[in-house]
């Protein structure tokens, strides 16, 4: 074992280092935050979508209360879609776990939400007659309505073609004045607690419509767009999930059902070789092959090589 004496030494100061890197750090952190720092875009509710794209909206909520949204399809953990639970290879993931959160997009979203609130007589006789009717009859109202909005200018619900659309234009037309108001985003919250922190509701009712999706591709996060940030814009962001997301911009993953188990079996098995480089032959020897450790500690070699020079007795 060396002895400490045998190595070189040299004062430090350690209070002027810290104090040096204490104020170069702030100033290129206050300098960077100037520059790149993110937006400060307003976050998206329920009130503020229904207000801005009202169609948008209301079309999503008879999806909502027909259960052909992409939250009453998804499966596992919401709910027990058959068929929609991907798969890795044989194994059920997502199945294996169950359902969790269970949602139920009719009653939670629509339903539940009118019935708490304080509703004038024509909202309570339309939930009425959705409660006496059957689920054929539900099934046949919602696809009539949502035909009827696809067809009407702009999706604009006042001007829906007449038809038999039962009491759905009723319910959705009164979600969409609660939604204006702001009183949606709590009924979708409420817990029965006095801190109201769940927001899974409101964020998957978001998530089935089409506005937050225009916005995230203004704002090139889209999927297909890589995006990846919490920050919008052209702004630094998380750039290390830049491996993750690569693998759903090509085949096959970009075209198969299955994306999100195939890549993350991809992304744990990559992993697990990252933990287990230093017990793999010929991968754990890379360095030493490439002696990248000696450009980057060129200077200690070079001192290194100068003392045994001056060792050596002149022949």
């Amino acid at each position: 074992m060396p002895e400490p004496a045998a190595f070189p030494t040299r004062p430090y100061d350690l209070v002027k280092e810290f104090t040096i890197a204490l104020v170069v750090v702030a100033l290129l952190t206050a300098g960077l935050a100037a520059v790149f720092s993110s937006p400060d875009v307003k976050p998206v509710t329920l009130a503020s979508w229904s207000r801005a794209a009202g169609p948008d909206f209301t079309t999503t909520a008879v999806a909502e209360l027909g259960g052909t949204s992409g939250t009453a399809e998804y499966g596992p953990p919401y709910n027990h879609t058959p068929g929609a639970a991907q798969k890795l290879g044989p194994v059920g993931l997502q199945s294996a776990a169950g359902v969790r959160i269970p949602v139920d997009t009719a009653n939670d979203f629509v339903l539940r939400p009118l019935a708490d609130a304080p509703e004038p007589p024509g909202v309570r006789a339309a939930l009425a007659a959705w409660a006496a009717a059957s689920v054929s009859q539900h099934e046949a109202w919602t696809k009539a309505y949502s035909d009827a909005l696809a067809k009407s200018p702009g999706g604009n619900p006042a001007k829906v073609a007449k038809g038999d659309y039962g009491p759905v234009p009723v319910l959705t037309a009164r979600l969409l004045d609660l939604a204006r108001s702001g009183a949606l985003e709590g009924q979708l919250q409420a817990e029965g607690k006095f801190y109201q922190t769940d927001y899974t509701r409101a964020l998957l009712f978001l998530s089935d419509g089409s506005y937050l999706e225009s916005l995230a591709r203004a704002e090139h996060l889209a999927g297909d767009q890589w995006g990846m940030m919490n920050e919008t814009g052209n702004y630094p962001g998380q750039a290390w999930l830049w491996l993750y997301t690569f693998w759903y911009q090509i085949d096959p993953f970009k075209s198969s059902g299955n994306a999100d188990a195939l890549i993350w079996g991809l992304m744990a098995l990559l992993s697990l070789g990252l933990v287990l480089v230093p017990f793999i032959p010929g991968v754990r020897s890379i360095p030493r092959w490439t002696r990248v450790h000696r450009l980057i500690w060129r200077s200690y070699y070079r001192e290194q090589n100068a003392a045994v020079t001056a060792r050596q007795p002149e022949s």
